[in-house]
């Protein structure tokens, strides 16, 4: 049973799965990253030096009543809140990631759609008489002067 397993997991598509799961998820934490360090901070200063992670909504004030100025105020106080804010960094992510897939998987389509070109015409023909190689629009045979019919 033991080399059973074994021989399943070291298939190629087993590996090459792992190593996109690993992949993926370093590039999950770039992703993350770049929206909450890089791109929200200026469109929060753009619409008034809001932070997007601070929007939230109380449905249950804790144990101690609000406004809460930040998130944490309002989680650590025990309130029961909509994180919208956060959801909306999740929905950058996310697009940002899908983005990039698309971007990777269109790139990979030109590459398949180059490798399948279509032959080239040939320049050459087969002499019907001797089998050598002799161009298309040949009407004799150079190697045994045969005449050749116009096909």
């Amino acid at each position: 049973m033991f080399k059973e397993f074994k021989e399943f997991a070291m298939r190629g598509n087993v590996v090459d799965m792992a190593v996109g799961i690993i992949i993926g998820g370093a590039f999950g934490t770039i992703v993350k990253s770049l929206v909450a360090d890089v791109l929200m901070p200026p469109i929060g200063l753009l619409l008034g030096g809001v932070d997007f992670a601070n929007f939230f909504a109380v449905l249950k004030e804790g144990t101690t009543p609000g406004p809460y100025a930040a998130l944490a105020d309002a989680q650590a106080a025990g309130a029961v809140t909509v994180n919208y804010g956060i959801f909306l960094n999740g929905v950058i992510s996310f697009l940002i990631v899908a983005f990039a897939v698309f971007l990777l998987i269109k790139g990979i389509n030109e590459l398949r759609r180059k490798e399948e070109a279509p032959p080239a015409e040939p320049t050459t023909k087969d002499c019907s008489f001797c089998c050598s190689p002799i161009p298309i629009k040949a009407t004799r045979c150079p190697q045994c002067t045969s005449e050749l019919s116009q096909d």
